[in-house]
């Protein structure tokens, strides 16, 4: 049995159509395509309608697609974008009537679960205590628990994206702005206090961008060497040298500038993963309907 999880964040739409093969996830075809709706609710607060058909052709392309590849079942699921947008109820309508499937705006609790299970379940071992942060363009999650379940989950109201567009940052972004951008950080991370955990993960397509830059393993020294780079090459000099989409490379210094903290304050190095919210989310839909 095979699913399709169309993922609607701040920056892209993800496709991924899955089927497992005893306990493990197989991916069979995964797709990308910017939208950039995290920008317009950071700058404007809404979806433009010009935005709001552009989501509407992305989703249902993307779900042809994923029935043309024997998918079963087709899932929306809207991140950031659902909860933060004021015409978030508008989205949801033109991605449901796109896909001619349910659209399900994920909390940011949920959002952290489906990304926890989802990076558990890439790894070949588990360790008996671990961190995960899902670094996206709107929010930000961090959930830390065992293998059996999460025990400690919290939402920042702040990613990659917004933090960009808040602070206007220019390009290449110069030193300058890195007191202000780490206070801004620091407010809205303040008060978060992770229990320790022998491992940390990150998922999420800056991480898997910002580990092209600055490796697999990114601790305080890998993520200050990346810092120092992006605030003086332009993201066009950054896409060309390390392969990056140019939209993503626009946004990478502010991802990284979120990532120190947090991971500060885990006290540990993040290894970027390979998997995240979209297998957990998969995992979930294969289970309910061998359940049902």
């Amino acid at each position: 049995m095979r699913v399709g999880i169309i993922d609607v964040g701040s920056n892209t739409v993800r496709l991924l159509v899955a089927t497992c093969a005893g306990n493990r996830l197989v991916p069979v075809l995964e797709h990308r395509a910017f939208l950039g709706l995290g920008e317009e609710v950071e700058n404007y607060g809404w979806i433009s309608d010009v935005k709001l058909r552009e989501a509407a052709c992305c989703v249902r392309d993307q779900a042809a697609e994923a029935r043309a590849h024997g998918a079963h079942h087709v899932e929306v699921v809207v991140t950031a974008p659902g909860r933060q947008s004021a015409n978030a109820s508008e989205l949801v309508s033109a991605l449901a009537a796109a896909a001619r499937t349910s659209v399900r705006v994920l909390g940011p609790e949920e959002e952290g679960r489906l990304s926890y299970f989802g990076v558990l379940a890439g790894l070949d071992e588990v360790p008996e205590s671990i961190a995960v942060c899902d670094l996206g363009g709107g929010s930000t999650e961090l959930v830390v628990g065992t293998p059996a379940a999460p025990a400690w989950e919290r939402s920042i109201d702040l990613g990659a994206v917004r933090l960009t567009h808040r602070l206007d940052l220019a390009d290449p972004p110069g030193k300058e702005i890195l007191p202000a951008a780490r206070e801004e950080v620091h407010r809205m991370v303040e008060g978060l206090t992770p229990p320790l955990a022998k491992a940390g993960y990150v998922t999420g397509g800056t991480a898997r961008a910002l580990r092209k830059v600055a490796g697999r393993k990114l601790g305080r020294k890998q993520l200050e060497r990346a810092e120092a780079l992006l605030c003086k090459r332009s993201s066009a000099e950054i896409a060309k040298r390390f392969e990056i989409d140019p939209r993503r490379a626009r946004t990478l210094l502010a991802g990284c500038l979120i990532l120190a903290e947090v991971q500060e304050r885990l006290a540990i190095p993040l290894e970027v993963a390979k998997t995240g919210l979209r297998e957990g989310a998969a995992l979930e839909v294969l289970a309910e309907l061998v359940a049902a």
